[in-house]
């Protein structure tokens, strides 16, 4: 009898998406190289490291900083299941980089926002 494969953490908040958390342990089925934690840890403290870079970069407006960090973003949240601050990113990305001027402050707010929010999910799921 093959050993049952380790279910994914789920995040009682419903800020991660289930789906991406499951595709995320997939790659770890027995869960012995403890895979999701590790990636769920790393995901926090990048996290962490950007909301600091955020504020930093949004007074005066650091627009080439404020790109680089919703690029990196975007991704290693949709791939944790983040997908809402994932959205929120691309939507910061594009307009950073639009040739119109976009007054970012209300993206910027929410972008901040949302990371709290995925924050907290995150660090309720490393919780043993």
């Amino acid at each position: 009898m093959s050993p049952q494969p380790s279910l994914p953490p789920t995040d009682p908040s419903g800020v991660l998406d289930a789906a991406s958390l499951a595709r995320l342990a997939e790659l770890d089925p027995q869960g012995t190289a403890g895979l999701v934690q590790r990636v769920l840890d790393t995901y926090a403290t990048s996290l962490e490291r950007a909301q600091r870079e955020l504020t930093a970069a949004r007074e005066p407006a650091q627009l080439e900083a404020l790109r680089h960090l919703a690029h990196t973003l975007k991704s290693s949240s949709a791939s944790v299941g983040a997908l809402a601050l994932s959205a929120l990113c691309a939507r910061v990305e594009q307009n950073v980089r639009s040739p119109q001027p976009v007054h970012l402050a209300p993206q910027l707010d929410a972008l901040h926002t949302e990371m709290g929010r995925v924050l907290v999910a995150v660090h309720a799921m490393l919780r043993p």
